[in-house]
């Protein structure tokens, strides 16, 4: 991807998060980044990514996907039905405000794993890993 502002340091504390995040939950988080957003609606963009990774499919319905737009500075956290169902009301949008702060200054890995981290602190509460939890999704960054 040209013009990525990402290192390769920058990524792998982004895994690491989502790594670190699903230590303590059966929770699945996915990041997506692209340069531009091809629809006007950036949680309209973020909906299709969440099919295209097969995030709807997992077994309970708890995945997170971060998705970020840089070029066009947009971004949208979108999560699953179950966890949606159950954050407190304005969670998302304070877990988006955190991301903002970081992402004003261009630090995307910062605002990144920030707004993991606290995805997972909620996804550990209401979904809390079990013994026989399988990694459902990859941990990888997905580019588009």
């Amino acid at each position: 991807m040209q013009n990525l502002p990402f290192s390769k340091t920058d990524q792998e504390r982004i895994v690491a998060a989502i790594r670190n995040a699903e230590m303590a939950t059966s929770g699945e988080v996915r990041v997506h980044i692209e340069q531009s957003c091809p629809e006007t609606d950036v949680m309209e963009r973020a909906k299709q990514v969440f099919a295209q990774l097969g995030m709807h499919q997992t077994a309970l319905k708890n995945g997170v996907l971060f998705y970020l737009a840089f070029g066009d500075r947009k971004f949208a956290v979108l999560g699953d039905k179950e966890i949606d169902e159950r954050v407190p009301a304005g969670f998302w949008d304070a877990i988006r405000d955190q991301m903002r702060a970081h992402f004003v200054k261009e630090a995307f890995s910062e605002g990144l794993s920030t707004g993991i981290e606290q995805a997972g602190q909620q996804l550990k509460k209401y979904f809390p890993r079990q013994d026989n939890d399988t990694n459902e999704l990859s941990d990888d960054i997905s580019f588009g």
